[in-house]
């Protein structure tokens, strides 16, 4: 109880007492001393009420508290409103806006319109910009290590991979090297199981892929490299220019939803499946670390829960895509679906075991994200060998599909 409370409660009773003495007593001195002992508590009590009166008209008065204003820009690597992978990252930033109910101001830039694709993660690593949305891997240059937590050859599925980051070790083992950066990264989309390419030529052999330049990043550009090919890295804005121009012979990109958006088909037929490269591209926010460790702890849920929501949101919208752009591609482009032949995918494999054994010698901290994301690959794998992958066989073979 307050000290108001027990004041009024303590003179209303005192009052009530002292009069209670004054109505049987016979002595005038003390009847007096009590008369005076009354109205001093009456007293008392007359500015214990007033003071509250006070307080409470105080209270009426005072401004509204207005809850602080946390100002966000985001670069990404994406060019704007492009289907998936723009939009997936600006649907991220209205998230932001609409969860911290206008708090977090967030101002957002596509790829270049304030810096480059490939300038993103130093305009945030410096502070310049508080959040980019791109594809880590695209930073390998920088770590290796980097590569892992979009996709690596003979990677984990989107299933795989989110297990690995949330209850495998990877995040932890992510912001140890985010943190070497500054940075502080977070999953927010995936494309899935990405296609293998398109190709001017057939590819027959794992002998077609010499001297052939292909727009391609990560560590499956190195694979590649083992193979004899040139990989080439450009940003998405860039890749059909130098496509139909000649300047590369051959391109990957995501899937069919995209891929018919960027009109590859004009300059290549052959489309090829599966991409060894990407299983399963999961794409980041990654964060300014001191803006990050600056939020609250109700700012960064936040900041979790809407990165989180568009990494579910993303995946499912590919998967809902693809197979009618895939039909389109087909009926009314005229592409030419082809699977890589067992050959040509045990050559990637071979390729991507030197990639691999050089990659884990490149240092500890390589060699220990390696580790962690072979052991998920193992054991969660495993599990989808005969829960996922075994049902949809049989489901497939009963079905006909």
């Amino acid at each position: 109880m307050k000290r108001r409370d027990l004041l009024i409660g303590a003179a209303g009773g005192t009052v009530t007492a002292a009069a209670v003495t004054l109505s049987g007593c016979t002595d005038d001195k003390a009847a007096k001393q009590a008369q005076e002992e009354a109205s001093r508590l009456k007293t008392e009590l007359e500015l214990a009420q007033a003071e509250i009166e006070q307080l409470k008209q105080a209270a009426v008065e005072a401004p509204a508290v207005v809850p602080e204003r946390v100002e966000i820009a985001i670069v990404s690597t994406w060019p704007r409103d492009f289907p998936g992978l723009g939009t997936g990252a600006q649907r991220f930033a209205d998230r932001l806006t609409t969860m911290s109910e206008g708090r977090f101001v967030v101002e957002y830039f596509s790829a270049g319109e304030r810096v480059g694709a490939f300038d993103s993660f130093d305009e945030v690593a410096s502070g310049n910009a508080q959040i980019y949305h791109g594809a880590d891997y695209y930073w390998k240059g920088k770590h290796p290590g980097w590569a892992y937590f979009t996709a690596v050859p003979f990677g984990l599925t989107y299933t795989e991979i989110n297990a690995w980051i949330r209850f495998g070790g990877g995040q932890e083992l992510w912001d140890e090297l985010a943190g070497e950066y500054g940075l502080k990264n977070l999953m927010c989309g995936n494309t899935g199981v990405q296609m293998g390419g398109w190709f001017r030529k057939e590819m027959n052999s794992a002998a077609d892929f010499r001297g052939l330049k292909m727009r391609i990043p990560g560590l499956g550009g190195d694979v590649l490299a083992k193979l004899g090919a040139s990989p080439v890295s450009l940003p998405g804005s860039q890749i059909y220019e130098n496509l139909i121009s000649g300047a590369v012979d051959a391109t990957e990109w995501v899937g069919p939803w995209n891929d018919e958006i960027m009109k590859f088909y004009e300059a290549a037929k052959f489309y090829y499946f599966p991409g060894m490269h990407e299983p399963g591209a999961m794409l980041a926010a990654g964060i300014n670390k001191a803006f990050w460790d600056g939020l609250s702890d109700t700012d960064k849920t936040i900041i979790e829960s809407a990165a989180s929501a568009e990494n579910d949101v993303m995946m499912s919208e590919y998967n809902a895509k693809n197979g009618d752009a895939l039909a389109r591609l087909i009926s009314d482009q005229g592409i030419q679906l082809k699977r890589f032949s067992d050959d040509i995918y045990d050559s990637f494999g071979e390729a991507a075991a030197e990639v691999f054994a050089e990659t884990v010698a490149h240092s500890d901290l390589a060699r220990r994200i390696h580790e962690s994301f072979e052991n998920a690959r193992n054991k969660v794998g495993g599990w989808a060998k005969i829960s996922d992958q075994e049902y949809m066989r049989q489901r497939n073979r009963v079905l006909g599909l």
